[in-house]
């Protein structure tokens, strides 16, 4: 790589860093409130906040609190020890303190950003409009407050933009290859772990691989550094994933537990008939609408003697048997999906004056455009995934391979992705579908930077003629010519 594009690539780094920053910290610094979920990843830190009604604020500062055990298991955790380290060597006395966790993201979606951009193929006007994009993604108010947050989503944001970029630099030739083999394990590992539904990516990832093709690469040339790639972050993966409970096992059940009382048992259809297709008795109906952890089922004979019913293959039977509640589920998850916003999780915190679950909108470009499309649900979401799919498909077909690459690697997880939530949660919905949204939007980018013209190749200079000698000075030299001999 020449010494011009790393210069840039720098130059975008470190103007990235600087507007994500300011965006973090000022006026007053913005992440996520609580859900209830992040003492999963505070118990490895040994730090948890007394509070309950943690949603209403971000605590920024979490100190110590009594031990627990998770075998959750997320690439927050590695981001979270990092940042509860670096804090103690700057003097913080939390055990997680969240400004450090926001610097630190920061710094990996810059090198995301600047990584992206060596990776394009494009004028350099081009890869500063490509790079305003991404930052318009990054720090959208829908998904930026993750970063400083103790939940797992914001992990999986960074990683999907590092896996994007590195996939960029692979399809390219020379030093930059290796470099983006480097970023894709980084990214692989971070995104793949995120959460349990990042494992959808994995047969994603493992063909995005495949596709990938420099430009004058064949046989061991082309295929030795993705089979270096996918052996290593294959067995990081599974090493990660012995270490704990990647299906989220104690939550199997009270997932399928929302997906039948919230999702298919509103009290809002025919409730009797969906009661019977599900095989329960109409004593369930007081369970409709009341959650998991509040009601306490598992303490009630009635819920007991029908217990068996509430599994996958329940429900997913009653899918089957039922397209067009199913739709409608679908349609409620397409909603949820473009509403972008949890209303309950706050963006400040307590100290910062403004009132419970205060939400910050600084940044509101796509989400917010997605806010107001979101009552047509599936009408706007699935037209826009067929676009950006027709993206993709243009680029393979005008020879721009690794931006079809990463559009559809996104795309077809933030399909997959809302399936599995929608149809395989049933509670949440706004907050579970952001998996949905954030890659949806990251490859409608990278569909938009595939339209754009390749670079003009420079034109080679013409020959020089050869100098032409002045016939004037040299004719007085000249012999005459001598008359030819008979």
């Amino acid at each position: 790589m020449r010494f011009r594009e790393l210069r840039f690539g720098l130059g975008v780094f470190v103007l990235s860093l600087g507007v994500l920053l300011l965006r973090f910290l000022v006026p007053r610094p913005v992440g996520m409130a609580d859900n209830g979920d992040g003492w999963r990843l505070l118990c490895d830190l040994g730090g948890r906040h007394p509070e309950l009604s943690s949603e209403f604020y971000v605590h920024f500062s979490y100190g110590p609190g009594s031990a627990c055990k998770s075998d959750y298991i997320s690439s927050q955790a590695w981001l979270d020890w990092f940042a509860s380290k670096l804090g103690k060597v700057l003097g913080s006395s939390a055990e997680l303190n969240l400004l450090v966790l926001g610097a630190i993201t920061c710094v990996l979606v810059a090198v995301g950003v600047a990584a992206t951009v060596l990776g394009l193929d494009l004028s350099r006007r081009n890869r500063v409009i490509a790079a305003v994009l991404l930052l318009l993604v990054m720090a959208d108010s829908a998904f930026f407050g993750y970063f400083a947050s103790v939940l797992s989503e914001g992990a999986g944001f960074v990683g999907m933009l590092l896996m994007a970029g590195g996939l960029l630099l692979m399809s390219r030739t020379g030093a930059a290859r290796y470099w983006g083999a480097a970023l894709t394990v980084g990214g692989a590992l971070i995104g793949l772990n995120a959460k349990s539904q990042t494992l959808l990516l994995i047969p994603l990832f493992v063909l995005a691989l495949a596709l990938v093709k420099p430009l004058g690469k064949r046989g061991w040339s082309r295929w030795l550094l993705p089979l270096g790639v996918l052996v290593v972050v294959g067995a990081g993966t599974a090493a990660v994933q012995s270490h704990g409970d990647p299906a989220n096992a104690e939550y199997r059940e009270a997932n399928i537990y929302h997906v039948v009382f919230d999702s298919i048992v509103d009290g809002k259809h025919d409730t009797d008939a969906d009661l019977a297709a599900l095989g329960l008795p109409p004593s369930a109906k007081k369970f409709i609408g009341t959650g998991w952890w509040a009601a306490h089922p598992w303490t009630d004979a009635d819920y007991n003697g029908f217990r068996d019913k509430i599994s996958r293959r329940n429900v997913v039977r009653y899918y089957a048997a039922h397209p067009q509640r199913t739709l409608q589920i679908l349609q409620q998850g397409a909603v949820d999906t473009l509403t972008a916003r949890p209303s309950r999780l706050g963006s400040f915190a307590e100290s910062s004056g403004l009132p419970q679950m205060a939400q910050e909108y600084r940044v509101p470009v796509f989400s917010g455009l997605s806010k107001l499309a979101a009552p047509l649900g599936l009408f706007v979401l699935v037209p826009f995934w067929l676009l950006i799919g027709w993206a993709g498909v243009r680029a393979f077909r005008r020879h721009r391979r690794e931006y079809g690459i990463v559009v559809f690697f996104l795309l077809l997880f933030a399909i997959g992705q809302f399936g599995l939530s929608a149809l395989g949660e049933g509670v949440e919905g706004v907050k579970h579908q952001l998996l949905t949204l954030f890659p949806t939007f990251l490859a409608f980018v990278f569909g938009v930077i595939s339209l754009f013209p390749k670079p003009a190749k420079p034109e080679p200079e013409p020959e020089e003629a050869p100098d032409e000698q002045p016939t004037e000075i040299f004719e007085a030299f000249r012999e005459p010519e001598k008359p030819a001999v008979r």
